[in-house]
């Protein structure tokens, strides 16, 4: 069982104590609502009710913005309603363009395989589709039930039921025929609406899924496939929608990337250590905001811990709650205490013992972008002056070297190191690494081979 599973089945009774009345309740006091149709609130307290969330497969991996979707199915659940993920294999050949001012590059059929695979795999992670409850996440893909359907069925039996001036209204259309780029929107994106919108019918129809959800700049296109129902389904109206808000900073910046990139949900793509950094160094306008987006901490939890926070706000309560709380969820505990003991040795009083516990992975990533260069076993016995010097460069002469070292400002592995000081192989770190440093910040990763 994975990590998050884990998380989720301890805390599962906990969290049960929501009510399918409870929770649109439960995201309006964590501002998580942005847009809800009429009558959505009356549905959920009526009955136990299905809802999606669909996830494209633009890569084989999902990263951090797409964490609150996967949240909020895993919050409908534990509220007494059936979460159903959907995989775009069908959408992903064409693209979204919602929030695109260019065309996307469609995906060849091998990468896109792969991507769904890795979306499947992710999706799994957090949601149990194994599970035999009553009201058990379901996993789709909407290339099931497109791959047969021909240009010409759909265009007369889908394409008929929505006007191109319908379709032009939409934001995601209006932005991109506006746009100064010139690009416009092949007709290829323009049908992207029309064929969420099937999916939404086709789950109606075949699976009683009266609801779907995502993020707020999805609106058009959710709105799109409960209009498609009112017209297809003799005029009912049991389709709804809710919205979140697109998580973004308190500048309004977008939130979801490092400077390295976006800031992904599997460990070989963004380290456990970069990931736990990424939390801890939220600002503190945003850290109140994103506790009640990614944790599943109640009401009363949280506002302890801005109280706390806003009475001693160095000491950072909030960020290091929200890193602990964000990294257990999605790595798992273990990994979330390895995390925690990489940032103590790099930014605590550490010792050469403590280094020596961390496994190659964290060792890499906590000193990953830190210059570095190569000696042989042999040259381990070399002057450790030579070492430091000539055979690395760490520092740019002999002499240097031993004005640092009569200083006392050269470490070994965070043990300061003097004059008569020379290497061995019990210097090593997972059997072949050293780490060198001069003073608190300058420091260099000596790989022995």
């Amino acid at each position: 069982m994975h990590y998050g599973l884990i998380f989720y089945f301890c805390t599962f009774q906990y969290l049960n104590l929501y009510s399918m009345k409870d929770f649109l309740a439960d995201l309006r006091w964590r501002g998580m609502i942005q847009d809800c149709t009429p009558g959505l609130e009356e549905q959920l307290k009526s009955e136990s009710t299905k809802a999606y969330i669909g996830f494209d497969p633009t890569a084989d991996s999902l990263h951090i913005g797409s964490l609150v979707p996967i949240i909020l199915l895993m919050r409908f659940q534990q509220a007494g309603h059936k979460p159903v993920a959907l995989v775009g294999g069908a959408t992903g050949m064409i693209g979204d363009p919602t929030g695109k001012s260019d065309e996307r590059n469609l995906l060849d059929e091998e990468t896109l395989a792969k991507n769904v695979a890795g979306i499947k795999r992710v999706l799994s992670r957090f949601i149990n589709f194994e599970s035999t409850a009553e009201n058990a996440p379901e996993l789709v893909n909407n290339y099931d039930w497109m791959k047969d359907f021909s240009f010409i069925d759909f265009a007369r039996n889908i394409g008929k039921r929505i006007t191109v001036n319908y379709m032009m209204s939409k934001d995601s259309v209006k932005k991109r025929l506006s746009s100064d780029s010139g690009v416009g929107m092949s007709f290829t994106e323009f049908t992207y609406q029309l064929i969420q919108g099937y999916d939404f019918y086709h789950l109606y129809q075949e699976k009683g899924i009266k609801m779907q959800m995502g993020g707020s700049d999805q609106w058009g296109n959710m709105t799109t496939g409960t209009e498609l129902i009112r017209r297809m389904a003799e005029g009912k109206t049991e389709a709804f929608a809710l919205t979140c808000p697109l998580v973004t900073k308190a500048d309004g910046s977008k939130f979801g990337k490092s400077e390295g990139g976006n800031i992904w949900l599997d460990a070989d793509k963004t380290s456990v250590y970069k990931f736990y950094q990424f939390w801890l160094n939220v600002a503190d306008e945003d850290a109140e905001k994103f506790m009640k987006y990614y944790t599943f901490l109640d009401q009363e939890s949280i506002q302890k811990l801005a109280d706390a926070h806003q009475e001693e706000p160095h000491k950072r309560i909030l960020q290091k709650t929200l890193a602990e709380e964000v990294t257990k969820l999605v790595h798992g505990e273990d990994e979330l205490h390895k995390a925690q003991k990489a940032s103590q040795i790099l930014f605590g009083n550490s010792t050469s013992a403590d280094l020596k516990q961390l496994d190659e992975t964290s060792f890499l990533a906590v000193f990953e972008g830190v210059p570095q260069s190569q000696i042989s076993r042999n040259e381990l016995q070399d002057d450790f002056l030579e070492i430091l010097s000539t055979k690395t460069e760490f520092l740019k002469s002999k002499g240097e070297a031993r004005r640092a070292i009569e200083q006392n400002s050269i470490s070994v592995n965070k043990d300061k190191v003097g004059e008569y000081f020379s290497l061995s192989e019990e210097n090593l770190i997972n059997g072949k690494y050293i780490l060198l440093q001069r003073g608190k910040k300058n420091y260099f990763v000596l790989i022995v081979n």
